[in-house]
């Protein structure tokens, strides 16, 4: 080989490695320097859940990404639709009323600039009670003192709800999980009302430490209240979630999703959502949730169409889904 050949191919070599990084450059051009994931309470599933995906982004995608604790699905719905916040963690009741504009949080504002990134898992609604206190249903929740999450979160939107609709006269406190968590043990509340996906750390911490009582609704009480809540349904919590229980547990139950804002840069969410949907065992390693983070549920995800860059991820590997126009 020539000396001229051999300069002509190191000078195209040069400039098709020069493209190639100003490619890749250009890819993550448009890409904020973080990301702000909001989640809930400390001690609650979405902390754990989001805190893990946020580390498990960072490492994959090189970019630093954090959890923040938040107020819930109601308060990250609004971060996200306002620019706060670039990624939130939703269940699908919160969001419907937020996309139509009745957020308790911001009334009248319609959110319909979140999108849908990918699927998370159920939601399942909860009761814990020390066994001495001998409450062992939703019934013996009348004239009690009950916390039931964060102001804005899921627990909070549903569970006064119901109590209200059953005829129960029940006073409703408001904390994060680990806080109602150790407000039962010191007798301060009589019972914690929750959400989240199972198990939840605060239940099984509680019942690690003393004699619990884990309860939800049942099936009398899910027949009276399901018909007002369409984006509900029966979910049987098994009875190798915790120890307290030894026999299937119905539930209410509700997805969540994890959202952006329609403007995020497509390319990233791209990369958030293959790294998400083609990690499930390290998802579920994070949390034993995850085991329905798994491409299939993206359909689940209500009045929210896909992030254009989810979109794309899940129509390259055989998932098509309806509403998702943007």
């Amino acid at each position: 080989m020539n000396a001229f050949i051999r300069n002509t191919l190191s000078l195209t070599c040069a400039v098709v490695l020069t493209a190639s990084a100003g490619n890749a450059a250009a890819d993550r051009s448009d890409w904020p320097r973080s990301l702000t994931v909001g989640t809930a309470s400390q001690g609650g599933t979405y902390y754990i859940y989001g805190s893990g995906w946020a580390n498990l982004v960072s490492e994959t995608l090189n970019i630093n990404a954090g959890a923040e604790v938040t107020g819930g699905p109601v308060q990250n719905a609004t971060l996200v639709q306002m620019g706060e916040h670039e990624f939130g963690m939703v269940t699908m009741g919160p969001v419907y009323e937020a996309w139509h504009g009745r957020s308790a949080l911001a009334p009248g504002l319609e959110h319909t600039d979140l999108r849908a990134v990918f699927p998370m898992y159920q939601t399942t609604l909860q009761i814990i009670a020390l066994k001495s206190s001998g409450i062992t249903s939703v019934a013996d929740l009348d004239g009690k003192t009950v916390g039931v999450g964060p102001a804005g979160g899921t627990a909070d939107m549903y569970h006064p709800q119901f109590f209200e609709k059953l005829g129960l006269n029940v006073r409703t406190r408001n904390g994060g999980a680990s806080d109602l968590a150790a407000q039962l043990q010191d007798g301060l509340i009589d019972a914690f009302a929750f959400a989240a996906g199972n198990p939840i750390s605060a239940f099984s911490q509680l019942e690690a430490q003393t004699n619990v009582n884990i309860f939800s609704y049942n099936a009398e009480e899910l027949e009276r209240l399901l018909p007002d809540f369409p984006e509900l349904s029966v979910f049987e919590i098994p009875a190798s979630t915790y120890r307290s229980i030894d026999r299937d547990l119905p539930a209410v139950s509700v997805w969540n999703f994890t959202i952006t804002h329609k403007d995020m840069p497509e390319s990233l969410v791209y990369g958030i959502t293959k790294t998400v949907m083609e990690n499930n065992e390290r998802m579920r390693q994070i949390h034993g949730a995850a085991r329905e983070t798994i491409p299939e549920n993206a359909l689940h995800r209500g009045v929210l169409p896909l992030h254009p860059g989810a979109k794309r991820w899940f129509e390259e590997n055989g998932y098509t889904f309806g509403n998702d126009s943007q």
